[in-house]
């Protein structure tokens, strides 16, 4: 996959990214590095990498009482009555330092676009949820830019 990256056209290998970057599964933890990887320059993989995450954890916001029903009727169907491990690690984050202590350690623990239904979930607003998780998403997309590129180039990979 690194040899057709590397040799697709640039403006595919953006799109490429942003829409791993929409993808629910998908973070800047994963979208920054791969997009170094493949040779593009830090600073457009960057700038795609937040704003495809952010545009899911905006599309969560608008939409979240669809997804929350869709949700619920999911887990009814699948038997499920307890909560998931991602959750329960949510719920102590929540319970200990609020949505900005959610939403800035949410790359790391379970990933912006859950933590982003969780806060949600949990009966925050809108507006502080994609408020946060946006600051969140900013702070990590830099971290993740900088270790890639001087992690990478200690490794030799670029």
């Amino acid at each position: 996959m690194v040899e057709w990256a590397q040799d697709a056209n640039v403006y595919l290998q953006y799109i490429v990214l942003f829409l791993f970057a929409v993808a629910p599964w998908m973070d800047v933890s994963i979208i920054v590095p791969l997009g170094i990887v493949w040779g593009l320059p830090p600073l457009g993989v960057s700038i795609v990498a937040f704003c495809g995450n952010f545009l899911l954890i905006l599309l969560l916001g608008v939409f979240f009482k669809q997804i929350d029903k869709w949700r619920k009727n999911r887990k009814e169907k699948k038997g499920i009555k307890n909560s998931t491990k991602k959750e329960k690690r949510s719920r102590e984050i929540w319970e200990k330092y609020g949505i900005p202590g959610l939403a800035l350690l949410a790359p790391i623990f379970v990933g912006t676009d859950i933590a982003a239904i969780i806060a949600l979930t949990f009966g925050s607003s809108k507006i502080r949820v994609v408020g946060w998780m946006t600051i969140s998403l900013a702070v990590w997309t830099i971290i993740f830019a900088v270790g890639s590129v001087y992690g990478f180039s200690l490794l030799n990979f670029i």
